[in-house]
């Protein structure tokens, strides 16, 4: 298994590294659509025991993440302050013009979905999209060191001096892993705003990254036990096997996704 993640590591890890260094918003936008599309269909399939999943709805909102940067920023701005509302509009519409064969709690297992894929992984896009200051070609980074490096660095700690569990929601992560990813994350992370500074002509400040990254480390973390929250209650180990070694794409990006709104607000803030 550690070397089916390793592999797949490798492989993966360049092809990241390509299309945020040589891509523009549209592509982003589209590549970030189709993982949401991909990260919908794995959840529907999880909760299919418990309710039906309100595809329609899930896709198209989707879909709607490659459109970031083609509608005007009021009309994006508009979309995500009405996000909610509109959403729970459409899902009891839907319950009401089926006669109730689509039920509430096919309603209610879908707005989680939605809100838990789209809500979240809607804000890579428009992260990667700002200019001025620092642009969100490097502030996008962080996102990945954040939730990976933190995902790697609590991995080694853990295995090599794991001793106290942390919580029954994930047997195999201990309270020394949990600081090992928030400290290895914040070195990655410093190192990181070195090389931007150096080369990239940026002025992050270092006291001010490690803060932050040590702050969304910890919500990364607790994305990563929500994923094994959904997993326990469905008696499952992964959301898919997409990625040997890694799971689905849902066991991929959990903790991408909870970084990311908390990524834009907090770096596009302070740095």
């Amino acid at each position: 298994m550690n070397i089916k993640r390793l592999i797949t590591a490798l492989v993966g890890l360049p092809v990241v590294i390509l299309l945020i260094t040589l891509g523009n918003v549209y592509m982003i936008d589209t590549v970030i659509a189709v993982i949401a599309i991909i990260a919908m269909y794995e959840y529907s399939i999880c909760i299919k025991r418990e309710a039906k999943f309100i595809s329609w709805v899930g896709y198209l909102s989707a879909i709607l993440i490659a459109f970031t940067h083609v509608i005007s920023a009021n009309i994006l701005n508009t979309i995500i302050t009405l996000g909610v509302p509109i959403l729970l509009f459409v899902l009891f519409l839907t319950v009401i013009v089926t006669n109730m064969k689509i039920t509430f709690k096919d309603a209610a297992f879908s707005f989680i979905g939605i809100m838990y894929v789209i809500g979240f992984l809607g804000f890579l896009p428009i992260l990667y999209g700002v200019k001025g200051g620092i642009s969100g070609k490097f502030l996008i980074w962080f996102v990945l060191i954040a939730a990976w490096g933190t995902d790697a660095s609590a991995y080694i700690v853990g295995k090599n001096f794991g001793k106290h569990k942390f919580s029954k929601v994930s047997q195999n992560k201990t309270i020394e892993g949990c600081v090992g990813g928030i400290l290895g994350s914040v070195l990655i992370a410093l190192i990181c705003a070195f090389v931007m500074n150096t080369y990239f002509e940026t002025e992050i400040a270092y006291l001010t990254i490690a803060i932050l990254i040590a702050i969304l480390s910890v919500v990364g973390q607790v994305g990563d036990f929500s994923a094994s929250v959904i997993k326990r209650y469905f008696s499952i180990k992964d959301f898919s096997e997409l990625f040997p070694g890694h799971g689905g794409m849902l066991d991929r990006i959990d903790s991408v996704m909870f970084i990311a709104p908390f990524a834009y607000f907090l770096l596009t803030m302070f740095l």
